[in-house]
Formats: C-alpha cells, sequence, structure tokens
C-alpha cells in the first residue's frame, strides 16, 4: 500500500482539494485521485533524504545568534535608509565566500539565514569548488564578511552536521 500511496495524507488532502475547487462528481473523485496518488509518487522520487544532525546544541546557539544579527540588521538597513547615506557612502557589493559545508541540509540553512538577515543575499554556490556568492548592502571590507560567515555561522553548522 504505501508503494502506491507513499504520502498518504497528503493524497488524501489533495483529493478534498480537489472536490471543494470543483464539484464533487464520481468523475472528479476519480481524476483527483489519480492526480492525487501521481503528485504522491512524484514526491517520493524527489523526496531527500532525512537529515542527519549530530549535535542540537548548536542549533540552537546558531538560532539566537541569528535572532540577534536579524535584528541588528534591521536597524543597520533601516538606519542607512533614513539617514540617506549621509555618515559616509554606502557601498554594495558582491563577495566570494569559500565554504567547507557540503551537506545540503546546512547549505539551505545557510542560504535561508543569509538571505533572511537584511542587508545580505545568497545569489550563488559553485558545488565544485563550494564557493558562495553574496551580495552585501553596505560593504565594508570583504574580509571582514569571509570571517564572519566562517566563524559565526558555518562553524557550528559544521558541527551540529558535519
Amino acid at each position: 500500500m504505501t508503494r502506491l500511496f507513499p504520502h498518504p495524507m497528503l493524497s488524501a488532502a489533495m483529493v478534498v482539494m480537489w472536490l471543494l475547487l470543483t464539484r464533487f462528481s464520481p468523475g472528479h473523485l476519480i481524476l483527483g485521485t489519480v492526480i492525487a496518488t501521481l503528485a504522491g509518487l512524484a514526491l517520493a522520487r524527489i523526496e531527500p533524504d532525512a537529515p542527519r544532525i549530530r549535535a542540537w546544541r548548536p542549533l540552537l546557539r546558531l538560532m539566537g545568534i541569528v535572532s540577534v544579527d536579524i535584528v541588528r540588521s534591521n536597524w543597520a538597513v533601516a538606519r542607512l535608509m533614513l539617514t540617506n547615506g549621509r555618515h559616509g557612502a554606502r557601498h554594495s557589493e558582491f563577495v566570494e565566500i569559500p565554504l567547507r559545508l557540503r551537506d545540503p541540509v546546512a547549505l539551505a540553512l545557510l542560504a535561508v539565514i543569509l538571505t533572511a538577515t537584511p542587508g545580505t543575499a545568497w545569489l550563488d554556490y559553485n558545488a565544485e569548488t563550494g564557493t558562495l556568492l553574496l551580495h552585501v548592502f553596505d560593504m565594508i571590507e570583504e574580509e571582514a564578511w569571509r570571517v564572519l560567515i566562517r566563524d559565526r555561522y558555518e562553524a557550528l553548522l559544521l558541527e551540529a552536521f558535519a
């Protein structure tokens, strides 16, 4: 049964949603069931393996650090926008950052962290070289960004997932 319906709750929810969006009839029930079954099978084929987390403590520390960084970045970006750059010329730039991370889940978490932090955006990742291309809204020093990401975020993600 699980081979035909690898995600039975998802398939059932899709059939119900199909019937709510259309009208109930035997034909729509059959069509919705076929589509939901095919969608569940497709999801089972592309579904990634479950992440292997070695340690939860670094993730909890990372959550606290990221929360503080997001608040601080919000204030910094708001101040830059409201003062119109009067306290110095704002300088946006792209920076390449070599990463030691290779775990796809850890890389996805780092992408979410960097994109959720105002003033930075994850643009590209080269899996062959392990290089991240990051856009920084107010660049002061490139090496400082490399050190910040390596020591503040990547180190904790390596501890949790490597």
